[in-house]
C-alpha cells in the first residue's frame, strides 16, 4: 500500500473484519463451499469462493449471484465493524479478504453480463476500499 492510503488523516479510519475462525479452520479441513454457505451464510468469504468456482466454470450468472450475496452480506459486517459507506477497507488485513473477493467477483460477473454501470460502480467502490486489491486478487 502507498504511504498516504496509510495514513489518511482527513478521512475515515479503516475497516477491520473480524475473523471468521471457524469458517477458515472448516476450508483447511476440507469442507467445500457449498456446504458451509448454509453453516455460515454471513460469510463473504464463502460466497466468492462459490462465486469462483461458477465462474471458472462457466457458470456466469450463478457466479454473479453468489458475489452479490458475498458482497450484500459483507456490506452488513462492515457496518456492524463501524464502517460508514466509506473509507478504507485494508487487502492486507485478511479477513477483509472475503469482502473484496466478493466485490471482485461482482464486478467480474457483471462485466461478463454486460452491465457495464455495475462493473465501474464495482471497480470504483473495490479501488477506494483498497487500491492494491484487484492486483492481489487477480495475482493469486
Amino acid at each position: 500500500m502507498t504511504e498516504p492510503f496509510r495514513t489518511n488523516l482527513l478521512g475515515p479510519e479503516p475497516t477491520y473484519l473480524p475473523e471468521e475462525t471457524d469458517v477458515l479452520a472448516r476450508l483447511d479441513a476440507g469442507d467445500e463451499a457449498v456446504d458451509l454457505a448454509a453453516k455460515f451464510p454471513s460469510s463473504s468469504l464463502v460466497w466468492a469462493i462459490l462465486a469462483d468456482e461458477a465462474y471458472a466454470e462457466g457458470r456466469t450468472v450463478e457466479s454473479y449471484a453468489f458475489a452479490r450475496v458475498g458482497y450484500h452480506r459483507g456490506l452488513d459486517s462492515l457496518r456492524r465493524a463501524g464502517w460508514r459507506g466509506a473509507g478504507p477497507i485494508p487487502w492486507e488485513h485478511e479477513p477483509n479478504r472475503g469482502f473484496l473477493r466478493a466485490l471482485y467477483a461482482l464486478g467480474r460477473a457483471a462485466g461478463a453480463i454486460g452491465e457495464a454501470e455495475e462493473v465501474d460502480r464495482i471497480g470504483k467502490f473495490l479501488t477506494d476500499s483498497d487500491p492494491n486489491a484487484k492486483a492481489a486478487i487477480e495475482g493469486a
